[in-house]
């Protein structure tokens, strides 16, 4: 079955442990489409099991693009990721295919889906180093004092997104947040959002989802990781390899490790939900599907997709 033309772009996004990915996979199959990857932390080698990266057999059976493109003691900035999935995008446009966008990072989404213009500042290795040396917290509010627009986007304890906000401050002495505008693309767009029929279910999910992490040897994958880059790599500070990492070096017990990376992915999760049903993010029509309903079956996200009044073309330059 050919999609209507122009071809366009699916995107299948959502909170953390809502299915984007099986979905994602099942329409690729179903329609022999590409699936591009819009996961902050799924660009990093070595990164896999912790961010519940498409497995070898998947990617083996599905073309998947912008997955393991860095190694994790580089920064892949926004532009980097922007730009490459906008050439992907173009490309298969060029051969008349309409590719899949699948993910929940919502710069990452935004960036592709809204156009965002995004500062040029190439990294400033010696300022980034003076950055590095600060406490986090202390960095955190010293961008409340530059830039509280952009603070305000960053949760306190991502340093990566911290200091990158700094570094394009002090590059170029305008807040990131003046520096930022949507152009978006013209090209048309359909958007699937998973989503639980309720929070105690994304609760369980978000748990069963820990539990199958160390059961496929979430451990073992962290421990070879700062075997090879240290145990100071700022990839292994964010969202559960954090608490995990922090359980290897006996400053916790295994279940309450487990319990804060339970809490702290709820947490993200709701972050997560906020801002794709926010009405500022120039995501514009989301349709949202429960995770566990008969609207799943092929069939009917073939009908979805297939209506052309469920696509839209993004006029918000905002």
């Amino acid at each position: 079955m050919s999609f209507p033309q122009p071809p366009g772009l699916i995107v299948v996004l959502g909170a953390t442990a809502t299915g984007k990915t099986s979905i994602a996979i099942k329409l690729a199959q179903e329609f022999n489409l590409p699936i591009i990857s819009a996961d902050s932390r799924q660009v990093y080698r070595h990164f896999d099991i912790g961010t519940a990266k498409p497995s070898q057999t998947e990617q083996a059976a599905i073309p998947h693009f912008l997955i393991d493109i860095a190694e994790p003691d580089q920064t892949l900035t926004l532009a980097e990721y922007q730009q490459q999935a906008q050439a992907l995008i173009a490309n298969f446009h060029d051969q008349g295919i309409t590719p899949i966008l699948v993910g929940g990072s919502g710069l990452y989404l935004k960036s592709v889906i809204a156009g965002m213009h995004i500062p040029r500042v190439a990294p400033q290795e010696e300022l980034r180093a003076q950055l590095i040396a600060l406490d986090q917290t202390y960095c955190y509010r010293l961008l409340e004092q530059l830039d509280p627009i952009s603070a305000a986007k960053i949760n306190i304890h991502d340093r990566i997104r911290t200091i990158r906000a700094l570094e394009i401050f002090y590059v170029t002495g305008k807040p990131r947040s003046q520096l930022e505008y949507n152009d978006p693309p013209a090209y048309p767009i359909c958007q699937i959002g998973m989503k639980a029929a309720t929070i105690e279910q994304h609760r369980q999910w978000i748990s069963n989802r820990v539990e199958w992490m160390l059961n496929q040897g979430w451990l073992d994958e962290i421990q070879q990781i700062q075997a090879r880059y240290g145990d100071d790599l700022p990839l292994l500070k964010t969202l559960g390899y954090a608490e995990m990492s922090s359980y290897l070096a006996d400053r916790l017990d295994l279940a309450t490790a487990k319990q804060q990376t339970i809490i702290h992915t709820c947490q993200f999760a709701k972050r997560q939900r906020t801002w794709f049903r926010g009405t500022n993010n120039s995501f514009g029509k989301i349709h949202w599907l429960d995770s566990d309903s008969g609207d799943l079956a092929i069939a009917n996200l073939a009908d979805l997709i297939h209506n052309r009044e469920n696509w839209q073309i993004h006029t918000d330059n905002n």
